[in-house]
């Protein structure tokens, strides 16, 4: 079971699973622009500038890691967790003959101007999981921080691609929570999809072979390790503060950074920005 049609129409994690490793997953149009004019001026291309091209698009992230774990070199025993890793170790030659920035998600959305919408905004939330992640872990002296990071920013990669292949129930599962605020996410997403997307994120990670470490890193089973934490806090963080600073999650979240950084909430609404509102 490989078509869109077919996972569409059989409604489980396994269908959509057969479908993403038989699809192209798309990027940001934005993103292909960037890698074409880098590709333009090969010779004096860094994988630095190749890494912060792609660091910008999620999906081109999730690209270029899972392809870099297909092709490990059978002396390669570190898994690579970083993009720029990825990329030395392939060369700019492959990257750009290779991981192809195709198709983009403006073409795959369609006229589906709403849904594009969405994704934007959900992209726009993974880069701010991402920055509070980095920012505690190197608050938190991480040696590793890069690591989390990148987990923040794919930890909602299955809700980005569903926006992209499933725009019409994406839509439906958020105008439900529109119309009803008590609902609960997960189980909206029961009902119209029939299964969580976190338990999809699971399944795409797992059968995309992403490293070891990351996965570990988006557990939310393994939710007591410091790391781990990191990253569901930047997340938490950056869905509800989407909402506005008067979202009624806010206060929640601000004694469970405090205690991941051993600070008080005055000085974690500081590090993040929160509005003095917000501390009422």
């Amino acid at each position: 079971m490989n078509t869109l049609e077919q996972a569409l129409s059989s409604s489980t994690i396994a269908g959509w699973i057969a479908f993403f490793q038989t699809a192209d997953i798309p990027v940001l149009r934005q993103t292909a622009r960037d890698i074409a004019t880098l590709k333009a001026d090969e010779d004096n291309t860094s994988a630095r500038d190749i890494t912060l091209a792609v660091l910008k698009d999620p999906m081109m992230v999730f690209k270029v890691l899972t392809y870099a774990q297909r092709h490990k070199g059978r002396q390669q025993l570190q898994d690579l967790v970083q993009v720029e890793q990825a990329v030395i170790m392939l060369g700019t030659s492959t990257f750009f003959n290779h991981i192809l920035p195709e198709p983009t998600v403006e073409s795959v959305i369609g006229t589906r101007v709403i849904a594009l919408t969405h994704l934007l905004k959900l992209i726009k939330r993974a880069h701010r999981a991402s920055h509070y992640a980095i920012e505690w872990a190197a608050y938190l002296k991480d040696l590793h921080a890069e690591d989390v990071r990148l987990a923040a920013l794919l930890r909602d990669l299955a809700e980005m691609l569903m926006w992209c292949f499933a725009p019409e129930k994406m839509l439906e599962i958020h105008q439900k929570q529109q119309q009803d605020r008590q609902l609960r996410s997960t189980d909206v997403q029961l009902q119209v999809l029939t299964f969580k997307l976190m338990d999809l994120q699971k399944s795409l990670v797992e059968a995309f072979g992403l490293p070891p470490l990351l996965t570990e890193l988006m557990d939310e089973d393994k939710a007591d390790a410091q790391r781990v934490k990191n990253v569901r806090l930047a997340v938490n963080l950056a869905r509800h503060t989407a909402n506005g600073w008067d979202d009624a999650a806010l206060p929640d979240d601000y004694k469970e950074i405090a205690d991941l950084l051993h600070v008080d909430v005055s000085r974690v609404m500081h590090l993040i920005g929160a509005p003095n509102v917000s501390a009422e």
